[in-house]
């Protein structure tokens, strides 16, 4: 390249005819100086000197790494990482220390670190837990709740928001309270416009679940669920993971409508709020089109509340130290094969049976039966 520029071709042509660019061609021709080309040097290396002006020294490293086998075989503490030669170091009345930060890269240098490196498995698919809706042959919407927001005034706001796994359908309800008869009346409204998953995922609430107190309980929305053939699914409390989607729109919920402009009331909210969702559906649009097919609500359905129970229902729960698991009130025994371990309990109300089964995040596709056994409510009158 330097003797074709040299010769009085141009240099974009040189660049073009070896497939550099143009400032490398100006690079080596600067850095010749007119000198003999027999007589330069072309080996590529960095700028500046050979030796960084603030290395540590070969004295310090050799230093550092008897220290680190003595330390190992006679510390009457056993510590010898970089943080415990350091202290040694200081012990010793050696000027200029190297940092503890110095002292470990000497030691990932010269390869004896002992720590592992944490191994990172893949994530298991959006829901695992169910076959049908990881297989994407079924949709599943997340509800869950947004408390303790105040209007400046003293307008105490809680919000229902939800979002669908596959589609990302979201929806977002702030009211100035939200009962499981308001949820009813929401969820309805909701599922009319866009149509029928075939699961409902919520958390824990009373609102969504029924009372606590009393075994055996189903409120209203999952009598809602079961007469629509919706599959109510329940999250495990205090489990990561299960509630990751609907957690994170309720982030950005917060971020993009409640913390983004300060609001006058809960009408200008409830606006707001509106216009975000559907700019948010109107983005989404493909991908909702994407998503499995959602069924029609009947158009004469109506909620009756003291019909008999009929349906299934799921929960997600872990297992305790003997193998218990506790649900709708109950203590069921699960097998002690599978203690602190994660099942998935079928509660099928038609035929009065509860299938339990095995989940492992790490092995989502191996999904194992552990027990199925007769299960029948006892059947209250449902009270207003």
């Amino acid at each position: 390249m330097v003797l074709a520029v040299r010769r009085g071709s141009p240099v974009r042509r040189v660049a073009k005819r070896f497939g550099v660019t143009h400032g490398t061609v100006q690079y080596w021709v600067t850095r010749t100086r007119r000198r003999r080309l027999d007589r330069v040097d072309f080996a590529d290396r960095p700028r500046g000197r050979p030796r960084p002006v603030n290395r540590v020294s070969q004295r310090i490293e050799k230093r550092v790494l008897k220290l680190r086998r003595d330390l190992k075989d006679r510390s009457a503490l056993g510590e010898c990482g970089a943080a415990a030669i350091a202290r040694e170091l200081v012990r010793g009345g050696v000027h200029l220390i190297p940092c503890v930060r110095t002292i470990g890269r000497i030691l990932y240098r010269h390869g004896v670190l002992d720590a592992r490196h944490r191994l990172r498995r893949p994530p298991p698919p959006k829901g695992w837990y169910l076959p049908e809706v990881a297989a994407r042959k079924a949709e599943i919407d997340s509800f869950d709740l947004v408390t303790d927001l105040v209007i400046q005034g003293g307008q105490a706001v809680t919000v229902l928001n939800g979002i669908s796994l596959h589609g990302g359908l979201p929806v977002s309800w702030p009211e100035a309270r939200i009962t499981a008869k308001i949820t009813v009346e929401k969820l309805m409204s909701h599922w009319r416009r866009y149509g029928l998953p075939h699961f409902a995922k919520f958390d824990n609430d009373t609102i969504f679940q029924g009372a606590h107190q009393w075994a055996d309980s189903f409120g209203r929305v999952i009598r809602l669920c079961l007469q629509l053939g919706v599959n109510p699914i329940f999250a495990p409390p205090r489990e990561p993971g299960f509630q990751a989607e609907i957690e994170s729109y309720n982030g950005r919920w917060q971020r993009m409508v409640w913390h983004r402009v300060t609001h006058q009331s809960l009408q200008a909210l409830q606006v707001y709020s509106g216009r975000f969702v559907e700019a948010l559906i109107e983005r989404s649009a493909s991908r909702i089109s994407l998503a499995p097919e959602r069924r029609v609500v009947p158009k004469d359905f109506r909620l009756d509340l003291c019909r008999p129970l009929a349906g299934s229902l799921t929960f997600i729960r872990r297992t305790n130290a003997e193998g218990r698991v506790q649900c709708l009130g109950h203590s069921w025994p699960i097998t002690t094969d599978w203690v602190h371990r994660l099942v998935r309990l079928d509660v099928d109300l038609s035929q009065g049976r509860v299938t339990c089964f095995a989940l492992r995040r790490r092995e989502p596709d191996e999904i194992r039966l552990l027990k199925s056994f007769r299960y029948q409510p006892l059947h209250k009158r449902f009270s207003e």
